[in-house]
């Protein structure tokens, strides 16, 4: 009996050798040789780089200041300058003659909304814009083509810029209210039209436009009250007392105004009237 438990304890303690000793064999391998002169490490050109396009992609907004000023300045001008367009819309050009004239005709139809004031002031502009295009072609071929390129400074575009301008509100503006102006201004009388300063022609071109408009919007008013009195004399006549004579001679106006192409006449004339 005690022989096979000594044995089975050897065959263990053979057992546990061989599987210690199999396990260090297999996790230990052999020692590297180290050689006594190192080999060269071998120099890795660097990765080219890659250009920068030529125009870079930007999605933010830029502006670019005027000649010789910085872009604060120059966004405050532009701002200033926005606000101030209406009037000068209003002042120095035919716009205020037109819009007079469409709301004379527009009393003398009888009609109270139509056309609407938007379609009344989109329809002056587009004839003033019509009207103003060889001044504005002028003032950008002698004022803001150089002032873009750096050519000339803001001040110079400035007075370029006032010389199509004058040539033009010296046509239509009338003598007599250059007088009066130029004798409110307490200046000499000038020379000729060229030397008349702009303080003294804008003034009085506003005021000849307004006498233009105004006489343009008289005449048309005429035939059509000649209408109203002869429907209103008809009505009364024959006793029609309850009903307006306005209920029937609108009608009776715009027949007429359809019938002799009265758009046509009216613009044609206008346009005419500014030669």
């Amino acid at each position: 009996m005690k022989r096979r438990l000594f044995v089975r304890c050897v065959s263990l303690a053979a057992s546990l050798f061989v599987g210690v000793g199999t396990s260090a064999a297999a996790g230990v391998g052999p020692m590297p040789i180290i050689p006594a002169h190192p080999p060269a490490r071998s120099v890795r050109a660097p990765a080219p780089v890659t250009p920068l396009a030529a125009n870079p992609v930007n999605n933010g907004i830029q502006i670019q200041g005027l000649p010789g000023s910085n872009v604060p300045w120059s966004i405050v001008i532009l701002l200033t300058a926005l606000t101030i367009v209406p009037s000068l819309l209003v002042c120095i050009t035919p716009f205020a003659r037109l819009l007079i004239v469409f709301h004379f005709l527009r009393q003398a139809l009888g009609l109270q909304t139509t056309p609407s004031n938007q379609t009344l002031i989109g329809l002056s502009l587009i004839l003033t814009f019509f009207l103003m295009q060889p001044v504005a072609r002028e003032i950008y071929d002698s004022a803001i083509s150089p002032l873009q390129t750096g050519r000339i400074s803001a001040m110079d575009a400035l007075q370029r810029s006032e010389v199509p301008l004058h040539i033009f509100m010296a046509h239509y503006a009338r003598e007599k209210d250059v007088e009066l102006f130029l004798r409110l201004a307490g200046e000499n009388r000038p020379r000729s039209i060229d030397d008349i300063s702009m303080r003294v022609l804008v003034p009085a071109y506003i005021l000849s436009e307004l006498k233009a408009g105004f006489q343009i919007g008289t005449v048309l008013f005429l035939p059509f009250l000649i209408v109203d009195m002869v429907v209103a004399s008809i009505t009364t006549s024959v006793g029609m007392l309850q009903l307006p004579p306005v209920v029937i001679s609108t009608p009776i106006k715009l027949l007429l105004f359809l019938m002799v192409d009265g758009w046509h006449l009216l613009i044609g004339s206008l346009m005419m009237s500014f030669r």
